[in-house]
């Protein structure tokens, strides 16, 4: 069985030439690949579980790498045995090329099957083997292109490894507590605009106690003329017994009149 392909990978040759060589990375992109132990730089142990047509085996073998020339070619031999499925053995050879950015894949593949896997036909072999090569190169750009972006991202600022100040504690440790806010004073317009509400209108008293004022005057002359002239079978009444009263009048309304006043303002 013969294949041969090429991928293109967004990628430098060096960063693909790492990636080819790196046990995590070939494991991620195996189809079925259960177990990937690096020995040696250029011998490492695999467990893959394949499945071609009816028949599906696990197979263990050993993969060596061959005629290295870093970064731009080596060739890959293994062999597995899958038990009563039978066995698989070949060799790949690999080749990258720079084209600007990217790198071209190049691959040439040659392998052998025995047991129950070569009686299912070479075409479906080769079928199978083909899916599994374009599984694999796909998943691999993949790895080496996540693995560029990973590398290129920028590192978190200071900032933001800064750890989180602690919570206070029970019983005020910790950061200080803000200042609560001073209160601010009540407004004293509700008070106002009721007192004002409540108040007479202006003048309003004035004017109570200049009538007042005036009426106690006329209640005093009246008494005063009637009873001064007062004879017979009347109470004599002394003129400085009328003049008393008057000022008492006078005071007392002179008086209400000032608390009056006062209220309003």
């Amino acid at each position: 069985m013969d294949m041969t392909g090429e991928q293109r990978i967004p990628a430098p040759r060096e960063a693909v030439w790492r990636a080819l060589n790196d046990p995590e990375v070939l494991k991620a992109c195996i189809p079925g690949c259960q177990e990937l132990n690096k020995l040696s730089d250029t011998e490492m142990t695999a467990t893959v579980v394949l499945k071609v047509g009816p028949v599906s085996a696990r197979f263990q073998g050993a993969v060596t790498l061959l005629d290295l020339d870093p970064p731009k070619s080596y060739r890959i031999s293994g062999e597995g045995q899958g038990g009563v499925a039978g066995f698989a053995k070949g060799d790949a050879k690999v080749s990258l090329e720079e084209d600007g950015a990217e790198t071209i894949l190049r691959y040439q593949v040659e392998a052998q099957v025995g047991g129950k896997l070569a009686q299912l036909g070479a075409r479906l072999i080769d079928a199978t083997a083909k899916q599994m090569s374009g599984a694999f190169f796909k998943r691999f750009g993949q790895e080496v292109l996540a693995r560029q972006e990973a590398a290129a991202a920028p590192a978190a600022p200071p900032e933001a490894l800064a750890p989180a100040a602690p919570a206070p504690r029970n019983g005020g440790e910790g950061a200080p507590a803000a200042p609560a806010a001073a209160p601010r004073p009540a407004s004293a317009a509700p008070a106002r605009a009721a007192e004002a509400a409540a108040a007479p209108a202006p003048g309003r008293w004035n004017l109570f106690g200049i009538g007042a004022l005036l009426a106690a005057f006329a209640v005093a002359g009246f008494l005063f003329g009637g009873m001064a002239g007062t004879t017979g079978a009347g109470l004599p009444v002394s003129t400085e017994f009328v003049l008393a009263v008057l000022l008492i009048l006078v005071a007392a309304i002179g008086y209400l009149f000032g608390r009056l006043d006062g209220r309003q303002t």
